[in-house]
């Protein structure tokens, strides 16, 4: 007689997480918005509006006021206007109105963390986590710098710009509102400020932060509007600097616009970026931030890690446990606590990245997505994982500023390096390996302004950001960012 064993096949216990959405009424939305120029909000010169609408839902949140070029023409005469008091104050006295908004935006992180959920579509557990707070850290680190520009590197006493226009991108409304308006403010730079058509609520509460801090009306006015509005601004003969963070393309419109101009100019533009694991990388903690690298944020990341090269030896293995590990995501409403991948901003970025991906499959790529439900209305992609990708794809070259991951392979050190480089774009890489040599070899040889070890991701005020090629130039953060808005003061003969 034959005995069996009795014992039961181990089953992976699946956790149910019941809702646990975060209160809307935290937040209260006007339903209609003005522009905020000289210190109060004002209608538009041609009473012009547009809607802005939640991604997730395709709800109406507001009415938003459209500015033309002579509120463009408001704005920046309230910013000169405001640049002679402002830049006359002491840095002392400007740092305390920096550190005043600081702490109003940790006192009203959550109503800005909703608001910007919203409007944008993202997890309310990454507005919560990360982007209010690290707006918050923004301001705090510069408020500390105001009174210490002697010691930026720039000589004895830099003298600020003037006005400063400045395009802030949706992906990140308020973090890049505080890259911007930030160090701006602390060397003595008023500005102006048009945010993305697309979310411009959290900039209006912003606004709001502005006279509840007492700032002195026209250091910041906010102008919202679209693609024609952002043009005015940039064309605008009074200005001294200009910041834009968006697309490569219009990055190169704007750089042609002011071209023999004499006016200052940065640019953060699109990225392509390589995320690259070697052989010895710790897996479980690899895998981690190459879903951080990609699918933070619904992709939606100027420096996201949207190319995976494994070392050829653990390629599967990476593959397989990335899988699994997608397979763990939530995708669904972005209030709910538990979710971890939104909507995607609009129907138009939709659009996009489901015809590159359908361009991937078309060129012979393998496609492997997350099977979930998508929600009935809004703007929804699943997480996407490209295998057997070639080097001259599409997906492999172009940014695709969406929840797609492309996985390469590769043997040598130099061989990834080549593969990394091999791109129009050198904003940021990642590099997973338990070797500290090989970390700053990498480092040493890779075109990208940021090169993050055995992490992705990862933003610091103190530390600069910024580009290289296509990416755009020019530092934000950091002591290197306060050069953008600061000239070394003339020294007599």
């Amino acid at each position: 007689m034959t005995a069996t064993s009795s014992v039961p096949d181990l089953i992976t216990p699946t956790w149910e997480y019941a809702p646990a959405p975060e209160a809307r009424d935290v937040v209260t939305i006007r339903p209609s918005h003005g522009l905020f120029i000289g210190g109060e909000f004002v209608d538009p010169a041609d009473g012009g509006s547009f809607a802005t609408i939640s991604p997730s839902t395709e709800e109406h949140l507001a009415e938003v006021a459209l500015a033309g070029p002579r509120d463009v023409d408001r704005a920046v005469a309230a910013a000169r206007k405001a640049f002679t008091g402002w830049s006359k104050l002491s840095g002392t006295e400007r740092g305390k109105y920096l550190y005043r908004i600081a702490r109003l935006l940790q006192e009203r992180a959550r109503e800005f963390a909703v608001l910007e959920t919203l409007d944008n579509g993202k997890p309310i557990r990454e507005t919560r986590d990360v982007d209010i707070p690290t707006a918050a850290a923004f301001f705090f680190y510069h408020a500390g710098w105001a009174d210490k520009l002697d010691w930026a590197g720039l000589g004895p006493n830099p003298r600020s710009l003037g006005v400063a226009g400045q395009i802030i991108p949706w992906n990140f409304p308020l973090l890049m509102l505080s890259w911007k308006v930030a160090p701006a403010l602390a060397c003595g730079n008023t500005v102006v400020l048009k945010p993305a058509e697309t979310t411009p609520l959290t900039a209006l509460l912003f606004a709001e932060v502005c006279q509840q801090a007492d700032l002195p009306p026209g250091v910041v006015s906010i102008i919202t509007g679209a693609g024609e509005t952002g043009a005015a601004l940039t064309a605008h003969d009074d200005l001294d600097k200009i910041a834009f963070t968006g697309s490569t393309a219009v990055g190169k419109s704007i750089q042609r616009q002011v071209a023999g101009s004499g006016r200052r100019v940065t640019l953060e533009l699109g990225g392509k970026a390589a995320n690259i694991v070697f052989d010895d990388a710790p897996i479980d903690q690899a895998i981690e931030g190459i879903i951080d690298g990609i699918f933070f944020n619904q992709g939606h990341v100027c420096c996201a890690g949207s190319r995976l090269l494994v070392q050829e030896n653990v390629h599967d293995l990476v593959v397989d446990r990335l899988k699994q590990r997608l397979g763990t995501l939530r995708l669904g409403d972005p209030l709910d606590k538990n979710t971890d991948v939104g909507a995607v901003n609009s129907a138009a970025q939709l659009e996009r990245i489901t015809a590159l991906t359908d361009t991937g499959e078309a060129e012979g790529a393998t496609r492997w997505e997350l099977d979930c439900p998508l929600p009935e209305r809004g703007f929804w992609f699943r997480p996407t994982v490209f295998t057997d990708v070639g080097q001259s794809s599409r997906i492999a070259q172009e940014e695709i500023f969406g929840p797609v991951l492309s996985v390469l392979s590769f043997r040598t050190p130099d061989e990834a390096v080549a593969k990394a480089n091999n791109t129009p774009y050198g904003l940021s890489a990642g590099v997973w390996t338990e070797k500290g040599s090989r970390i700053l070899w990498m480092a040493d040889h890779l075109r990208a302004g940021v090169v993050w070890a055995n992490t992705f991701n990862r933003f610091d005020p103190t530390s600069p950001f910024g580009g290289y090629k296509e990416s755009g130039f020019g530092r934000e953060g950091g002591r290197h960012g306060l050069a953008a808005y600061l000239e070394p003061a003339e020294v007599d003969a």
